[in-house]
């Protein structure tokens, strides 16, 4: 995927029944889910109540060395936080997780998903004299629960009233002085699943692929508005907050997730392929060799190419050691890091009539840049495919799709935007069929950055768009 989204955030927490170095553990954790986010990460440890950590802005590998991770103390939790900002700047005092000192004892906070009424609640405590040091509305959560601390009994028992005031996307891993809590917010818009560790004890992490690392076993899904605690007692749910059966962002399976993981019970790579399954009967071409745009196009051009028949090829070397062409803030340097980063294979493509499958258009420059190189290197035609439909609306849930006015699909119409790319044809995957690729999956999907509609109602203004400067009027 080379187009401009900017991805989630991952989350991972460990509780082990015998001190140890956790925090190596979570390294890993971090590590497996460092496609989820690559502007920052960071480690809590708790050390029989007291938080010792480590953040950075940077790539886990690049914030955490051995020096550092040893310097983290032994202990029995931990938790840790890719971040990529859909709400808040990319500074050292917004990275996470969030370590907050309190009269009703430590907290710590990581989030993964994205608040609609973040600038509401925020004015709100800042009324009541909170201050904020940050940004992100990770901060706005923390105060919701510590607010919610001074008048219950538990922690807990806090975040679940919190749950009553704060609205959108949010899958938490909370560590308090002796517990580990995870939550999904009602609508289960954000990936979360359970582990089980060899010494009885938990993870929880925003992918399987994260469980894997570190040798746990899957054990199930946080469902939509769960709470689950886990302390020495082990394992205990609130379903106080579980109301229906969730609508998880379908984008999650067409590109945010890694393939290798298993979200809801449904096979990230077993959904790609369906995806391309879907498009070659949706848009079928006559055509020599079908490849895929690394790494999120490839699963679905395999599943184009074994559907239509048309023989599958690899296109294009990627160079791993070029971060992803959004991160770069400027147009001009995210296209250089195209033709930095990918090379095309001319002896698979010259003369030859070539499908290309993508996950997405968003702008169109680099697909456009992508669609170029392939013809630099001898195609005779270049058929697009995207096996997602086309970015109709803004996303409020987490992705940082944003206004309207930024998005191509809202300029021009298909053929148009195949002309402007340069390519011979151009077909989407239908939003109909988009919500079928995971049909084993228990859940329902939100496509409303494909269709405008959304499973909760959504404010008038874009909250990641508005907040920041919303902060500094």
């Amino acid at each position: 995927m080379f187009n401009c989204i900017r991805e989630e955030c991952g989350v991972f927490g460990i509780y082990s029944n015998t001190p140890t170095t956790v925090a190596n553990s979570v390294f890993y954790g971090l590590y497996a889910l460092q496609h989820r986010g690559q502007e920052s990460c960071g480690i809590v440890v708790n050390d029989r109540g007291v938080f010792s950590y480590h953040k950075g802005l940077g790539l886990v590998n690049e914030v955490f060395d051995a020096e550092s991770l040893g310097k983290l103390p032994q202990g029995k939790i931990a938790l840790g936080h890719v971040r990529y900002s859909t709400t808040g700047n990319i500074t050292a005092s917004n990275t996470q997780p969030i370590v907050v000192r309190h009269i009703k004892g430590p907290m710590a906070i990581a989030h993964n998903g994205n608040l609609i009424n973040a600038l509401t609640l925020r004015r709100e405590y800042e009324l009541k004299g909170a201050i904020f040091h940050s940004t992100s509305d990770t901060e706005v959560i923390s105060y919701a629960i510590t607010e919610a601390r001074l008048e219950t009994g538990s922690i807990e028992k806090a975040l679940e009233k919190a749950m009553g005031k704060i609205r959108g996307a949010y899958s938490l891993v909370i560590m308090s002085a002796k517990k580990l809590i995870a939550a999904r917010d009602p609508d289960g818009f954000r990936p979360l699943c359970i582990g089980t560790l060899p010494d009885g004890g938990y993870v929880v992490a925003s992918e399987s692929c994260a469980l894997d690392s570190i040798g746990a076993d899957y054990l199930r899904d946080v469902k939509p508005g769960e709470i689950v605690v886990i302390n020495e007692n082990g394992l205990n749910s609130i379903e106080t907050n579980c109301r229906k059966k969730g609508t998880m962002c379908v984008f999650e399976y067409v590109y945010f997730a890694r393939p290798d993981s298993v979200i809801n019970g449904a096979s990230v790579h077993g959904a790609r392929l369906r995806a391309g399954e879907f498009l070659a009967k949706e848009h079928p071409v006559d055509a020599d060799i079908v490849i895929g745009v690394p790494d999120s196009g490839l699963d679905a051009a395999l599943g184009f190419a074994h559907a239509s028949g048309i023989p599958y090829g690899v296109g294009f070397i990627k160079n791993r050691y070029v971060g992803r062409t959004f991160i770069q803030p400027a147009q001009g340097m995210r296209e250089d890091s195209v033709k930095i980063k990918l090379n095309v294979i001319k002896k698979v493509v010259e003369g030859k009539r070539v499908v290309l499958v993508d996950d997405s258009i968003v702008r169109g420059t680099t697909s456009g840049r992508i669609v170029a190189l392939i013809r630099n290197a001898g195609a005779k035609e270049v058929h697009m495919r995207i096996s997602s439909p086309p970015f109709i609306s803004p996303c409020y849930f987490g992705t940082d799709i944003d206004s309207k006015d930024k998005l191509i699909a809202c300029k021009m119409t298909v053929p148009e935007i195949a002309k402007h790319i340069g390519a011979d044809t151009l077909g989407y995957l239908s939003a109909e069929n988009v919500v079928r690729i995971a049909e084993e999956a228990d859940t329902g999907f939100c496509s409303g950055c494909f269709t405008g509609k959304y499973p909760i109602e959504v404010p008038d203004e874009m909250p990641k768009d508005k907040f920041e400067q919303k902060l500094i009027e």
